[in-house]
Order: C-alpha cells, then sequence, then structure tokens
C-alpha cells in the first residue's frame, strides 16, 4: 500500500472522464501509437515538422442560458519531437539527497575515528609531562621527562648529555617556580640588578643505569649552602615506573660578574632572596676527595685537536654550556672503550670558560692502575683535560667505566 502512495505522488490517476475520453478516442479507428500519454489524439506531424493537437477540454458552458462553444487549441511547433515520457525519467532528482547523506557519513565517521576508544595507561597520566611542582614544603623541586627517540644511542639507551641537560633544565624551572627568576637566566632579581650569574665550578655524578626509548625519568633536585659563598645544587633521579635510582649528582656553584667575569660575594640582599630555600641536608655524593692530576703532551695517551664551540654550544651567557664538555672529553676516548663499555660516574672541575672563538683540545690517559685497554674486562677509570690551544685549562675531569651490560630489547 505504502508503495502505491509513493507511486500515485508522482504519476496522478486519471479521472474517470480521462478513462472514458480514451476509449471513445480507441473507438474512431485510431491505433495505439497515435494517442499521446494522457490519452489525446495526436495527429501524424506536417512536413514543416510541426504538431497539432487539439483537445476538448470540457463540455460548452452556458451564458445566460446561451451554449457557449469553446474551443481550446494547442499548437506546437518543433524542429525535433520531444523525448518520450518514460517511468525512469520522470522519477525525482535524487543527487542532492545522495550527497547530503554521502557528507553526514563522511563527517561522522572522521570523528569516529578521532576519538581515542583505547583505556589509558597508568604511565599515560596527562600530568605525568608537566613543567614540576614544587614539594616539601617548597624545599624540593620535582619534574618528569620522557626518554625520545633522539635522545637515545647506539646502545638504545639515553646518552650521558641527555641526562645531565635534564638537570640544568630542573634546576632553572626550580628558581622560576619559585618566583626567583629575574631578566637573566637563572638569576634572581637582585642578582640582576647587581649583574651577577651563577657559574659552576665542580660537578659529580654517578650513573646507575640508562634509561631507553620511552621510558620516563623523574628527576628532583634541591639547593643548600656550600661554604660561604657558595650554593649547592643537588640531583636525584628515579625511574618514573619503578622507583629505581637513573642517576645522582652533586655540584657546587659561585657568584661572577657577568661583566667583569671575576667571582663576587654573595650579597646580603641575594642571600635574603634564596636563603630560605637552603635545605640543611647532607650532599647526595659523597665528595670524592681524589685529586685529579694534570695532563699534558707527555703522560696523556690520546689526544683530540681543533675541536670548536658552534653557536649552538652557547647558553645565553655567550659561553659554552658545561653539559657540552662531557662531549667533548668522550671526544678523546677511543672506540674500543665506547664499544665494551659504558661511563658509570664523571668528576668535572671547571677551572675557566670557553667562548665561542676558542679553539680546544682534549686529552685522555687511562690510570696507571689498570691493565691494558686493549683487553679491559673490567671497570677502570680515565684521566681528562680541556685546554686551549694556548695551553690554557678550561677543565679538569675523571671518568669512571664499567664493562656494558647486556641490553634486552
Amino acid at each position: 500500500m505504502v508503495a502505491s502512495v509513493a507511486a500515485s505522488a508522482f504519476f496522478p490517476a486519471p479521472s474517470s472522464s480521462s478513462i472514458a475520453s480514451c476509449k471513445a478516442s480507441r473507438s474512431i479507428n485510431e491505433s495505439p501509437e497515435s494517442l499521446s500519454v494522457r490519452g489525446i489524439v495526436a495527429k501524424p506531424a506536417s512536413s514543416s515538422g510541426a504538431v497539432q493537437v487539439k483537445a476538448h477540454a470540457q463540455a460548452p458552458p452556458k451564458v445566460n442560458g446561451t451554449k457557449v462553444s469553446l474551443k481550446v487549441e494547442s499548437q506546437i511547433n518543433e524542429e525535433a519531437p520531444s523525448a518520450p515520457r518514460t517511468f525512469y525519467n520522470q522519477l525525482p532528482d535524487w543527487s542532492f539527497l545522495f550527497a547530503a547523506v554521502t557528507t553526514i557519513f563522511l563527517a561522522a565517521e572522521k570523528q569516529f575515528t578521532l576519538v581515542d576508544w583505547k583505556p589509558k595507561r597508568p604511565d599515560m597520566l596527562a600530568d605525568a609531562f608537566g613543567l614540576g611542582k614544587i614539594m616539601q614544603d617548597g624545599m624540593v623541586f620535582r619534574q618528569n621527562f620522557s626518554i625520545r627517540s633522539y635522545e637515545i644511542g647506539a646502545d638504545r639507551t639515553a646518552s650521558i648529555e641527555t641526562l645531565m641537560n635534564h638537570l640544568q633544565e630542573t634546576a632553572l624551572n626550580h628558581v622560576r617556580s619559585a618566583g626567583l627568576m629575574g631578566a637573566g637566566f637563572g638569576s634572581t632579581p637582585e642578582m640582576t640588578k647587581r649583574n651577577l650569574i651563577w657559574v659552576v665550578t665542580k660537578m659529580q655524578v654517578l650513573v646507575e643505569q640508562y634509561p631507553s626509548w620511552e621510558d620516563v625519568v623523574q628527576v628532583d633536585t634541591w639547593v643548600a649552602p656550600s661554604g660561604k659563598n657558595g650554593m649547592r645544587r643537588d640531583w636525584h633521579v628515579r625511574d618514573y615506573r619503578t622507583g629505581q635510582t637513573v642517576l645522582r649528582a652533586t655540584s657546587v656553584w659561585v657568584m661572577i660578574n657577568k661583566q667583569t667575569r671575576r667571582l663576587s660575594k654573595i650579597p646580603d640582599e641575594v642571600r635574603a632572596e634564596i636563603g630560605s630555600y637552603f635545605m640543611d641536608h647532607d650532599p647526595i655524593i659523597d665528595d670524592d676527595g681524589r685529586k685529579l692530576s694534570k695532563l699534558g703532551d707527555d703522560n696523556a695517551d690520546y689526544v683530540r685537536t681543533g675541536l670548536n664551540p658552534r653557536w649552538g654550544d652557547l647558553d645565553v651567557n655567550q659561553h659554552v654550556n658545561n653539559v657540552k664538555y662531557i662531549g667533548w672529553i668522550l671526544e678523546s676516548a677511543p672506540i674500543s672503550i665506547l664499544e665494551s663499555h659504558e661511563l658509570a660516574g664523571i668528576t668535572m672541575e671547571y677551572r675557566r670558560e670557553c667562548g665561542k672563538d676558542s679553539v680546544l683540545q682534549s686529552l685522555a690517559a687511562i690510570s696507571s692502575d689498570s691493565c691494558d685497554h686493549g683487553s679491559l674486562d673490567t671497570g677502570f677509570d680515565c684521566q681528562h683535560l680541556l685546554r686551549l690551544e694556548s695551553g690554557a685549562e678550561i677543565l679538569r675531569a675523571r671518568t669512571e667505566w664499567r664493562p656494558k651490560r647486556a641490553h634486552v630489547p
């Protein structure tokens, strides 16, 4: 019945009078081919191609009792006969409706694919990679870092430079989160007024394990006084998921004048700013009291020359970032050591700054109590020296090495 109603909407049913007229027309020796669709007699086309159609619409009406003849004549002049009206060409144009339905479907499908239906893992919390937060009554700053694919090396683990950059980042974010960031990079407002900046003089790092790609490390850092005019900053790096220690580090910082590059005492105004953030806490690493010996051409096993700072190696204070020094230290280590051993610890003493126009040399020597490095199967120490070509010392260091652990992919 629904189909009948739908068909009647597109094809109106003829009236009873039309059906009777059609039957009468067929009785006057007219063939079915001479009938139009609506039962109107159509004369054959003339030589000129004109088609004349006469149709009596209704019986003659009466006006004031007098019959009036009413004849409707229609003449259609066409050069060619029109296409026959069939069931197909009388269907409505569904293209617009089909296009609208298709557009809605594609839009809904796109929105469906954008929805993440996978459950969130506990280690993918939204706040796991924030800018850090102050903890323990404002004394400790904590920040998490995800190990990126471009931060791992041939061993499929993060490099020591990557971990050192995490230490530096948390130190600066600690100052900013505490509201002590002045115009200088890492300087407090009172330090900025007096043109003072912090510089590191000594750093000691112990690495327990190296994280891999997609691991998350959690870095805690805090500060404490060091002597009369120094500050100590410590770090404790853990695996975010397991809580195991990844790295421990301690460092000593002093103030210098940004223009003269000379040491400065901590002004009382600056001490008032930072004093409330100092913790009464022992260093996270016991001080290594062993003296760092000086290397020279006569006692160095390996020498690398022609090391030039790049523009990207400079920090905002226009001297080489201290993390870059570690890369230069490793430049002098032989490839045989780098392939079989990993850096377990490093102690560095910074002697002077290095600028963009400096040309450096990296010297290294294996400690005398180690066996020949070609057959080393245990841990050993190395002595290092970074110096300018003129001979002025930039940094002294000692590195500790251990055999590489089997990596489980």
